[in-house]
């Protein structure tokens, strides 16, 4: 029973992971190129000097988390 709650743990912190990267990537592109700012960990990594890419780089991880995740999920589920 441990070996079952600890992938459903584990799947679930992947997934609320991945969506935190999804926001503060995306959602950080998105108001640098709108308002000129930026918020999260992308602005953190800007203001250690990382090029303007770096924000769209942690939204793409964020999905990439979020598709092992699901997958996870859907490889559990499956009969």
């Amino acid at each position: 029973m441990t070996t079952t709650q600890t992938k459903k743990s584990s799947a679930g912190l992947l997934a609320l992971f991945g969506a935190v990267l999804l926001v503060q990537g995306f959602g950080s592109a998105i108001t640098e190129a709108g308002w000129d700012t930026s918020f999260g960990v992308s602005a953190l990594l800007r203001e250690a000097g990382a090029p303007a890419w770096v924000d769209l780089a942690v939204g793409a991880v964020g999905c990439a988390l979020l598709g092992v995740a699901a997958r996870t999920r859907s490889l559990r589920d499956a009969p």
